[in-house]
């Protein structure tokens, strides 16, 4: 097989484009989807455009589909946004000691166009590649992001040739969030913290017949979630400790 040989004559907007494409071309179909379900919601192509740039997340954007269409206050809207993208204050710490000297602006430029997929991209591509810029990094945000807000322009363009039934927006909703558990589900305390979130979600809408009771069994399960996963770390080092204290080093096992 012949190896390709990178051409070291390259633009770095065509080498960071090459770079992104595969992933750029991933968010066509999920981005049209999300276009046709904010119009649906009652976003405008304008309307659409500007949330895709200051939000640009699938999963915040789903989110803010289905809630308008059930009516929730908008102060449930932000807080459950909130703590949906709260992750994004880990993900870009873990990428801080690779932007260090830059300004403020560039900063802020760098994390409003980050979300988990062009995230996972920039830090394999910085860990691996030593000549990898932070304006590389930049780009490929920049690219994701184009790709992106024209699915959703483009999905809200066929929005208004089609009638969309307000369930499907529900159901698109449920199954993204679904998904996003399954994927995330590698230990048996996740599925009970999920299934005490489902739980507890249930409760806190009865209890206060308001959208707030999801923000409330959030708080609540992720809090018992790390609670749980706090002592059971405890408890598999103080269990590691034991076991070099009673087996050290040169002493035979019986």
């Amino acid at each position: 097989m012949t190896k390709v040989v990178p051409n070291p004559n390259e633009p770095n907007w065509r080498k960071n484009f090459r770079t992104s494409f595969p992933l750029d071309i991933s968010y066509i179909p999920i981005g049209v989807a999300c276009g046709i379900l904010l119009h649906a919601a009652g976003f405008n192509a304008f309307n659409t455009i500007l949330v895709s740039l200051l939000v640009f997340s699938g999963g915040a954007q789903f989110l803010i589909a289905s809630m308008l269409t059930i009516n929730s206050p908008l102060l449930t809207i932000v807080l459950m946004l909130f703590f949906l993208e709260l992750r994004y204050a880990l993900l870009g710490s873990s990428l801080s000691k690779y932007l260090k000297g830059q300004n403020t602006w560039f900063l802020l430029l760098f994390a409003g166009s980050m979300n988990d997929e062009n995230y996972a991209v920039n830090y394999l591509k910085f860990s691996t590649d030593k000549d990898f810029t932070q304006r590389d990094a930049l780009q490929i945000e920049h690219w994701s992001l184009l790709f992106w807000t024209v699915s959703n322009l483009v999905g809200s363009l066929v929005g208004t040739a089609i009638t969309i039934d307000l369930t499907v927006v529900h159901f698109a909703l449920t199954a993204l969030f679904l998904f996003m558990i399954v994927m995330q589900v590698k230990s048996f305390l996740k599925i009970i913290i999920a299934t005490l979130a489902a739980c507890l979600a249930v409760l806190f809408l009865v209890m206060t017949k308001s959208t707030l009771g999801l923000v409330f069994a959030t708080l609540t399960a992720s809090f018992i979630g790390f609670v749980a996963d706090n002592y059971l770390t405890k408890q598999k080092k103080r269990s590691r400790l034991l076991k070099m204290f009673k087996n050290p080093a040169g002493t035979p096992k019986e």
